[in-house]
This record gives C-alpha cells, structure tokens and sequence, in this order.
C-alpha cells in the first residue's frame, strides 16, 4: 500500500518555530542583562569616583573668609616691631639713609588700636641726626644717635607752647648760641623740643639731667628745630615740622619715636 507523502514545508516548520523561539529567548536575556546593569550602575553612582549631588554641594560652598591682617609700618622688621608696645597709637618713624650718614626722612603714623592698621599721618620729613651716622651703643661724645624704639612723653623749649597735649615746659633756658659742624648757627634750634626717652626719666622737663644708665651713656637726646646740619646725637626737623608733630603728639596715645638707619630698623 502507497504511503502519500506529506509536504516537505509541513515538516519544516517545527524547527523554524523552535529556531525562532530560541532566538527571542535570547534577545529577552540580553536586553534583560543590560537592563539589570544599568540598573547597578546606577545605584553604583557616577563611574571613576565622580562627585554626586552632595559632593558637587559642598564644592560649591565658599571658604569661610578670614579676617584681614592689620597692615605694619612699612620697612621694619620684625625686631624693631616687637619694641613698639602694644598700647603705642602714634609712633615718629625716624629713618637713616645708612649706618654712617647724618641725613635722615621722618614719617608720623598712627593706628586706632593694638589690632587696627598703622597709618601714616604725615608726608615724607627731611631730618639730620648724628654727624656720625647710628650706633646700637650709644656713648656720650660719639655723635652717633642711638637706634631703637623710645617713647615720647615730655615737651618744651624757648618759645611758648604752640598747642601740644604733651607737658610742656617754656624757658629762657632752651636758648642756644655758637655754629654747627658746617658753620651753621645754632639760635633757635631749642625753640621747641620733644626729649626722646634715652637714658633720662620720663614726667620731668627735657632739661633734667638725670642719667639712669649713667652719664658714659650720654644722654640729652631731643627732636628739636633744624638749624641746617648734623646734631651732636638728637634728631631735628623744620621748625614747621616740629610745631605740627608738637599739635599733633597726644600722650593718650603712648607715642614713640623709632629711630635708626634703614638696615638697622629692617632687622
């Protein structure tokens, strides 16, 4: 008996079915391994430790700003500013060209407290001081000022007193005569004075001659008028100069007069 035969297409279509099957079996896996990644990757955070929100939060948070240094008084060092005290509001800064010159520039400054700025208060002053320049010891006789920081606390001189706060003392006594290294005259160079805290006690007249270290140690170190040349050790400013610095002094302010050649007050 004859089998009739059935069409080949009829026997090919269980495994077009099976292949097709297992074709979108695979997709599904795949597209499900991929889902499942980014999934992970995304709770994992930004790749190669990027910041995320919190991190790119606290980047973009400013510093805490810190407070401003109050500003010192230019070209000194830190030796010479630790002998300004700290109560000291006003202080004459007395600069030498150098260590053997008797040509100098003075500058007021002035700051509001111990923390605040310092200030100038006035322009650039020409001023002499010792024939022989600046010394660190200061001897009697060797005409050389004597560098370091001294307070101001006493006034006077021949004329009357043009307004100082400062005790002054007026007497014939500040009268002077004779010349000067260059034969310059000396009258009127007392005519106002403001002694400088070398050697001497502070609260009497600039005339007391009270010596504490000794009179080898000289001593009679005054800012007083210009008469056009080098002092025997004081420092001296125009007569105009010294009847500004005479108002302006205030002894509620503690002024000091810091003096020196220009190496000498940058140590």
């Amino acid at each position: 008996m004859l089998v009739p035969r059935r069409p080949y297409v009829l026997f090919a279509a269980p495994f077009v079915l099976l292949a097709l099957l297992l074709t979108g079996c695979s997709t599904e896996a795949t597209e499900a391994t991929e889902a499942a990644d980014s999934t992970a990757a995304a709770l994992a955070g930004p790749p190669g430790g990027a910041a995320g929100p919190e991190s790119a939060a606290m980047a973009g948070r400013a510093a805490p700003a810190q407070p401003a240094r109050p500003e010192e008084i230019p070209y000194l060092g830190p030796g010479t500013r630790g002998l300004i005290p700290s109560t000291a509001r006003q202080a004459l800064v007395v600069t030498g060209e150098a260590a053997d010159s008797n040509r100098s520039t003075a500058v007021l400054y002035t700051r509001d407290g111990p923390t605040k700025s310092w200030r100038p208060a006035t322009g650039r002053w020409p001023a002499h001081n010792g024939m022989q320049g600046w010394t660190d010891l200061h001897m009697a006789g060797d005409l050389k000022s004597p560098n370091g920081v001294y307070s101001l606390t006493d006034a006077g001189g021949r004329l009357p007193d043009p307004g100082t706060l400062l005790p002054y003392d007026e007497q014939p006594h500040f009268a002077v005569s004779g010349d000067g290294f260059f034969g310059e005259p000396l009258e009127g160079s007392f005519d106002y004075v403001v002694a400088i805290n070398y050697n001497r006690t502070a609260g009497v007249t600039p005339l007391d001659r009270t010596r504490p270290l000794g009179m080898d140690r000289g001593g009679g170190i005054w800012i007083h008028v210009d008469h056009g040349g080098p002092t025997q050790g004081c420092v001296s400013l125009p007569e105009e100069r010294m009847e500004e610095l005479l108002r302006t002094l205030d002894p509620a302010k503690n002024p000091v007069i810091v003096m020196g050649d220009a190496a000498a007050l940058e140590r």
